[in-house]
């Protein structure tokens, strides 16, 4: 029997674009949207384990759900309250994002470093600058993307900069707030996304990556 043939991937170029925006501490989290029969939304039928049922807006049946970074979450099985937050916007959220998984960073007062916000203010910012560049955030429900530092052709040196800048001058997803983790860069050409952190960043994850 003949091998199977098994090219080579293609090699993407290293000096392509880049989008630089910066890694916030808090948690991995995701919306979940997927759209459902509007008899299950009206009869809170379904029987995914994250809601207790459906919704439906604008004559649409939807599931919305949550998930932390290895489990899916529900209120009073929660991480830091993010499930609850989802469930209370869950309306919004599927006029907003639409349809698909959502992936963000769930952070503020009581997660991580907090960023200086005051008690109980917790908010979602999401991961794809390009896809929700457009995103309508008029609710005011907490839900933003994560700030853009710097678009470049890729550069260690220009990566470099922006660490500086996050540095001297503090967070920008909070500004005021002095003590930033670092940043992500996202490799256009590859498809690839890196961390580069402000402290620790020579140690092994387990060691305070």
């Amino acid at each position: 029997m003949a091998p199977e043939f098994k090219a080579w991937p293609k090699t993407p170029r290293l000096f392509r674009d880049m989008a630089v925006t910066e890694k916030i501490d808090g948690t991995n989290a995701a919306v979940i949207i997927e759209p459902r029969p509007v008899s299950s939304a009206r009869t809170y039928g379904d029987t995914f384990p994250v809601m207790p049922g459906c919704i439906e807006v604008d004559g649409q049946g939807w599931f919305v759900g949550a998930q932390s970074r290895k489990r899916v979450i529900r209120p009073g099985d929660d991480n830091f309250g993010f499930a609850a937050w989802v469930q209370t916007h869950a309306a919004t959220l599927v006029a907003r994002l639409g349809a698909g998984y959502h992936y963000g960073e769930w952070w503020g007062h009581g997660i991580q470093r907090g960023y200086g916000l005051p008690r109980g203010e917790r908010r979602f910012s999401l991961f794809n600058v390009n896809r929700y560049a457009d995103l309508d955030l008029s609710d005011g429900i907490g839900l933003g993307v994560v700030p853009v530092l710097m678009r470049h052709t890729f550069s260690t040196e220009r990566v470099a900069d922006v660490l500086d800048d996050l540095r001297r001058l503090g967070s920008v997803a909070a500004p005021g707030f002095d003590n930033p983790e670092g940043v992500i860069v996202f490799h256009s050409a590859a498809g690839c996304v890196f961390k580069a952190l402000l402290e620790g960043d020579d140690r092994p994850k387990g060691e305070g990556a």
